[in-house]
Order: C-alpha cells, then structure tokens, then sequence
C-alpha cells in the first residue's frame, strides 16, 4: 500500500512534494518520506520505508509487488529494481515479474514505467517550461497542471525520450495439447500465483464476494494458511444475492468470515468521496467502487493486505453470457483482448482506488504474468464453453476448480459485481431529486464532449467539477469492448 510523487525541474521545491503527497497520503498508513533527487524531489508514503531505495542516483521509489525468488537476501523491491536498472537501464522492465508502478530519478533523465497489465496507476505532466511532474493518481498534481496524461500499461515514459513501450516480462509456461492438460496448466499456475502472494507479503484475508473467482482464491489460500479470514460487503435491507454464497464457501472451510452490511446512507455518503478516490464520473466505475470501499474500511480493522479475484473475467471470458449474441470466433478473441486492454481503467480502477483509500493492500493472483500469458493463448472455445443453446463462461477455470468448490458455486453464472451484493439499484435512490431526465437533457454532455449516460452519470459529472479541472476529464474511461 503505498503511493509515490515528485516534482523535477529547476521551480521544483520540498514544499511542493510535500502537498502532493499529502493529496494521496490514503494510499499509505506510514508517515511520507521525502527525498531530494537530481533536479528536483521525490516523494513516497507507505507502511515503510521499502519503497525507496538509493542513497545517490539513481533513486528509485516504487509502489507495488514483485515476485521474485531472491526474497531471502534482504533486498527489497526497490533495491532489486535499482540493482536491475544500473545493469540493464530501460530493458530492466521486461524482466520485473508483478504489479507495479515506479519512477526512477538518474543524474539527467528522470523515467517513471507501469506494468503491463496497469494494476498500479501512474500519471504525469510535462509543464511548458519542462519540468515533469508525477504521481500515483491525478489528484496530486491539480494544484499545478491543469491536465494530466494516463502512463498507458506496459509503457516508460522519459524526461530525455519521451514516451516508450516496452516488452513483456518472459515467463516459461507448460505446454499442453489436449483439454485435460489445459485445465491442469490453468490449475497448477493459479495455485502458485496464489502460493507466491502468500509469501511476498502479510497477508492474512480474502476480499471473498461469492462468485466463482474469488471463491477459487479464497479456497486455494486456505491450502497454504489456515488462519486466513474472509471478507464480504452486502446490502443491509436486501441482502445481494452473492452473500448466500459467500456463506457457503467460508462455512465448508471453516474460516472467519466477517460481513458488512453497507446501508443507504452509506451509499448516499460515499458518492461524493467515490468521484474524488475514482478521478472519474463514469457510472458503472462508480457503483463497482462501493462494495470495494466499505469492504476495504471494514477489513482495515483486522488485516494489513488481502487477496483479490479481479482479472478473471477478462482473461476468461467472464462478460459473453452479457456478450453471447457474438458468434464469430475472431470477435470474441478480440473483444477478450480489449476487455484485458481497458480493465486497468475499469476494475482494476475501482479495485485499487476502493481498497487504496482504506491504505489496504491489495494482491491479484489472476494478474500474474505466467497466468496472464497461459490465458491469452487458451483458445475461446474452452473460455466460453458452447453446450447446447447456453454458453457457460469460465468454463476451463470451473473445471480447473472444481474439486475445491461447492457444486452450487462452481457452476454459478456471473453476476455483475455491484448486482451480486446488492447495491446496483440503490445508487439510483442517493442521486438528488432535482437532477432528471430535463436535466441530462439540458447538459447531455461534459465540458469535454463525453456523453452523460444518465441523469445519474450527470450528478457524478457535477461532482467531478467540483475537483477537478476540465483537463482531467480524460481519465474518465468506458467499459466497451466493442470501440
């Protein structure tokens, strides 16, 4: 948990810094860290200290996760980056294994990068005298830039070259040739995904919301610790579906299972803090974010860090019950490869920005390069199974799992997320009665030019004005696979 700033330039000051890691000081429960680097300072604010490393250039401040087999000598992920960047400069990238996103600071270059998936946000700006600033999220730099530019995944960009992409990290995967085997490389590389998070961090909790990927998660950690809790948000008056399941699982392995009931006043008070978290009035970023919140608030009180089932969906095709009018296999491999394109924008966004807010730290086993990899070359036809008039989502990574599930929830369709746990139709009821249909009628779109879905979408746009500027509409981004 953690996030990172700075400010490079002749006008930079410790001050400025100073008040922009304050902006998102959320991210982190330990006290800010300050640096001076080559031409400017860097700032950093996590549980510890971990996230800097460098007594001189190059300095390096990172926020997120490596997974790495040297743990045991002591160096931390930073230190390793370093250590990998004076071999390797920019190449270093390609070799760093796991979620991240960091700026390194040498004598006449300052480089920040973001891996490839984007679990870990990044932003930045050049100002027209060429002082570069950057931050974890945007709210940090407002008070200097008036727009801010989104570091895209799997991309460096450089105060001396500019903006570049980099290749993924090489990771050896299983081979397979029939079915069987398919399932079984899906199977095996997910547990140790998930055996490799246990042992990068303290984690001692599961974000577990009843649907099939987060029941794997939560069922395969109980393997590897036994002490590990659950955690579960729900609608107070009307229990969301997902929650009966959520039983289910954590009663069969015996777990501690703690449950939040989110009320209505909880939704109507979280709109306004979810924009500013968000840096977005997109609707459906907004209603996924609630159930993060809260979720991540109430386990704050027990854990430091969870695990997360976020990813699966996109790399197993877990939208084409909602897609399964397209019949054409090409398009459903495409559409699978924007859904993975834009979810660092879309769940991932919420999912960082809901347990970031509460400094919880969040690790995605199904985000992890080999699993990543492994799933982009599995053909759809075993993602999306076709059975007689039904489609069945998931279907290899329901086969991969479904000795360690009950019945009921290894063939459970999707449901959508903020539908699962009861809030969906509940935002509708915290939006103030005079903004209607007249009204996104009169304001159907932003200052910008992006179209108001709803008169809902209309109030979260309001509220988006009331922080930031109209340069920053842009990190504004729609779930839809089909542009």
């Amino acid at each position: 948990m953690s996030g990172l700033a700075g400010y490079i330039g002749e006008r930079a000051t410790a001050k400025d810094v100073e008040q922009m890691i304050e902006a998102i000081k959320h991210r982190g429960s330990g006290s800010p860290s300050l640096q001076a680097v080559p031409s400017g300072f860097a700032g950093f604010v996590g549980a510890n200290s971990l996230g800097f490393s460098g007594d001189k250039a190059p300095f390096v401040i990172m926020d997120g996760t490596l997974i790495r087999d040297d743990r045991q000598n002591g160096a931390s992920d930073a230190d390793y980056l370093r250590e990998e960047y004076m071999k390797h400069g920019k190449d270093a990238f390609s070799r760093m294994v796991g979620s991240f996103s960091c700026a390194i600071m040498d004598e006449n270059e300052c480089i920040i990068a973001r891996d490839h998936v984007g679990a870990r946000p990044l932003v930045y700006h050049e100002l027209p005298q060429g002082d570069f600033l950057f931050a974890s999220e945007a709210k940090a730099l407002k008070q200097r830039a008036d727009s801010v530019e989104e570091l895209p995944p799997g991309h460096y960009y450089s105060t001396q070259k500019g903006l570049g992409q980099f290749k993924n990290c090489s990771v050896t995967l299983p081979e397979w040739e029939s079915t069987e085997e398919a399932i079984k490389a899906v199977r095996e590389l997910l547990i140790k995904s998930i055996e490799q998070a246990i042992s990068s961090g303290n984690i001692k909790g599961v974000a577990l919301s009843g649907g099939l990927d987060s029941s794997i998660i939560l069922a395969v950690a109980r393997e590897f610790d036994k002490d590990i809790a659950a955690f579960t948000a729900t609608f107070a008056e009307r229990h969301g579906e997902d929650l009966e399941y959520a039983k289910l699982l954590a009663d069969q392995l015996g777990v501690d299972h703690h449950i939040y009931e989110i009320t209505r006043e909880d939704i109507k008070n979280v709109l306004p803090e979810a924009v500013w978290y968000l840096e977005s009035f997109d609707e459906d970023c907004i209603t996924g974010f609630i159930a993060n919140y809260y979720t991540s608030r109430f386990a704050s009180d027990h854990v430091n860090s969870v695990l997360v089932g976020e990813g699966a969906d996109e790399l197993f095709g877990g939208y084409f019950r909602e897609l399964q009018d397209i019949s054409d296999p090409e398009e459903k491999e495409r559409i699978g490869r924007k859904l993975l394109e834009v979810s660092y924008n879309t769940a991932l966004r919420r999912l960082d920005r809901g347990w970031m807010a509460n400094s919880i730290e969040y690790f995605a086993p199904f985000l992890h390069p080999a699993v990543v990899s492994l799933a982009n070359n599995i053909p759809m036809d075993l993602k999306v199974y076709q059975k007689e008039d039904a489609s069945i989502e998931k279907w290899i990574l329901r086969e991969a799992f479904r000795d360690f599930l009950p019945q009921e929830i290894a063939d459970r369709p999707k449901l959508r997320f903020s539908r699962g746990v009861g809030v969906d139709d509940q935002v509708d009821q915290a939006i103030p009665a005079s903004i209607g249909e007249k009204e996104l009628q009169q304001s159907p779109k932003s200052s910008g030019g992006i179209a108001l879905q709803s008169p809902k979408e209309l109030y979260f746009y309001k509220l988006f004005q009331e922080h930031f500027p109209q340069g920053y509409e842009g990190l504004t981004a729609r779930w839809d696979p089909f542009k």
